[in-house]
């Protein structure tokens, strides 16, 4: 069943148009999220579908009647908002501030009915808020008043909630949080909830539907993970030096320096050190990178040079030998402690290759592994206990291009 859907619809102020031909809906129980850069229109849009302005063209309907034809009092029981404007508490309870949100089912004189008092305690349970029943609004942290409002918002017992940048200014456990309360009240109560929110990763892995807005209009609109990937997303935001993974929902800083590092990884051990030395502005070249894993995935993303093999093959001459002439050319080669199998075995010979080429070798690896996988070679590795001192030898072996002072300590990493 569709609650809230728009139709040609075309937001702003006055007749000025932000965003024009918006044509959107929500289903009953779903969570709609609304993802763009600052400015682009998307709190004009979320104050237009909840009557704070009117459309400059274009309706929004409500369960198929025009919103314009709700009268106020009606359309708080159906909808509730919470804006980004700050709410001032004074000297109000978190229980008085909630019971404000019973207004459109009290009387004239505002009294709360024992039914009602129940609901407000059910409210605060439900966004895990009981403990702060009786202390003051202002007393409480950001994320604390996000639930609280969250809460005046649920007892108004509403079929659409709209919110406006809800996890701004959050911690990540409150930003978390507050996603989770808002997906139970979609699955457990069939509540709408349509927000707007800047993290893209938890929009596309908590959201139903995504709307992409830019440059006053609907960029994309549908499913995350059939409208958000690392194109759309370098569109939308306008990113020259970063890239967007669809698969992980992770954004990367780019790498596109000239390799001065071989990383060996494998099974998400190489991406710690990439995205390290990537931060150092140092280049990266890795392999030999299976393309199902999660390293060529991140490597990709990054932009650095990848030596790689096909899925559950083993390591190929072809790959070996191109692997072999990039060590050639630089001088130091990392082992990310990777695990050794049957298909990446050849890896190990990499190793010994750099070795034998007098090329500096660091591992990750402790000492008691690295005499079990080398025997004698490994006594000519640089062991690392972490990427800090990964960093640190880094710059201790090319100390003849930096001054001393220069040096990143890796107490300081």
């Amino acid at each position: 069943m569709i609650i809230l859907r728009t139709e040609n619809l075309f937001a702003g102020y006055g007749k000025k148009v932000v965003v024009e031909n918006v044509n959107i809906s929500g289903i009953k129980g779903q969570v709609v999220c609304f993802l763009g850069p600052n400015g682009a229109g998307k709190t004009t849009i979320l104050r237009t579908l909840s009557g704070l302005l009117d459309p400059v063209k274009g309706e929004v309907y409500i369960k198929e009647e025009k919103l314009s034809d709700i009268s106020k009092k009606d359309l708080s029981k159906q909808l509730a908002v919470v804006l980004t404007k700050k709410f001032e508490g004074g000297l109000m309870t978190c229980y008085e501030v909630v019971s404000m949100g019973r207004y459109p089912h009290t009387g004239f004189f505002g009294r709360l009915s024992e039914s009602d008092t129940e609901k407000v305690f059910e409210a605060l349970k439900t966004v895990n808020a009981e403990k702060l029943a009786e202390r003051y609004f202002d007393e409480l942290s950001d994320g604390e008043k996000q639930k609280i409002l969250v809460a005046r918002a649920l007892v108004q017992e509403p079929e659409v909630i709209i919110l406006d940048e809800p996890t701004t200014h959050l911690d990540i456990r409150h930003r978390l949080e507050l996603i989770d309360i808002l997906k139970k009240l979609s699955k457990e109560k069939g509540i709408t909830v349509i927000l707007s929110l800047h993290e893209i990763d938890i929009a596309i892995k908590s959201c139903d539907k995504v709307i992409l807005v830019k440059d006053n209009k609907v960029l994309a609109y549908g499913v995350p993970e059939d409208v958000v990937n690392e194109h759309i997303i370098k569109k939308l935001y306008d990113i020259k030096d970063a890239s967007f993974n669809n698969l992980l929902g992770s954004i990367e800083l780019s790498n596109k320096l000239k390799p001065q590092v071989f990383v060996i990884g494998g099974s998400g051990y190489g991406t710690p050190i990439y995205r390290a030395l990537t931060k150092h502005s140092i280049g990266v070249s890795t392999g030999i990178i299976h393309e199902n894993d999660i390293d060529y995935e991140i490597a990709r993303t990054i932009g650095i040079d990848i030596q790689s093999e096909k899925p559950f093959k083993a390591i190929n001459d072809i790959s070996f030998t191109k692997s072999s002439s990039i060590i050639d050319k630089i001088d130091i080669v990392i082992d990310s402690g990777y695990p050794i199998g049957e298909i990446n075995k050849r890896n190990v010979d990499l190793i010994y290759y750099a070795l034998n080429k007098e090329k500096k070798v660091f591992t990750l690896r402790d000492k008691f592994e690295s005499i079990e996988i080398y025997g004698d070679k490994s006594k000519r590795l640089i062991h690392c206990d972490n990427i800090a001192k990964v960093i640190e030898n880094f710059y201790s072996v090319k100390k003849d291009k930096y001054c001393e002072n220069e040096i990143p300590r890796s107490d300081l990493y």
